[in-house]
């Protein structure tokens, strides 16, 4: 691949990123504020300040690049986040779990891919970033992943959407 290419790759991901994390955050706060769960309520409260701290992150490396985030794709994120909230507050509590989980395992593969992006271009510190934030999300996969192992639905939910 091309620098230019790889270039262009890298600020795709970073901006995919970037408004991922908002619509994460966003349903993040609205997920802990619907549990009862102290414990619960703590653990997805620091991811969602995570989130918040990856999303500075990653637009601190888009500015670098003299990138900035897709307003449409900000709006489209923002809307799915909020929309993502709602329905914590609403029907069971291992749907919004489950598919918690299973976008970290998304956003693990984005900052994975992003980090080879940022290595083949010689931007070291950008590699050592993403993989860190690889790092978090993998904790919080494990999280929702261990808050669902026991749960009778699983099964079901491996099956239909391939995590789990």
């Amino acid at each position: 691949m091309k620098e230019v290419d790889t270039r262009r790759q890298l600020i795709g991901i970073l901006r995919s990123a970037y408004s991922g994390e908002l619509a994460a955050a966003l349903a993040y706060r609205a997920h802990w504020r619907a549990l009862s769960s102290a414990d619960e309520r703590a653990a997805i409260a620091k991811i969602e300040d995570e989130e918040w701290t990856h999303r500075a992150a990653v637009g601190a490396l888009l500015k670098r690049l003299g990138a900035e985030p897709t307003r449409r794709r900000e709006l489209l994120m923002t809307l799915i986040g909020a929309a993502a909230g709602i329905s914590c507050h609403l029907g069971s509590w291992i749907v919004p779990m489950y598919f918690a989980g299973r976008l970290e395992h998304s956003n693990i593969e984005e900052y994975e891919i992003g980090a080879v992006y940022a290595r083949q271009l010689g931007l070291f510190d950008f590699e050592q970033a993403l993989r860190e934030m690889a790092t978090v999300e993998r904790r919080h996969e494990a999280y929702f992943l261990q808050t669902v192992a026991a749960h009778p639905w699983l099964p079901v939910l491996k099956r239909m959407f391939a995590w789990g």
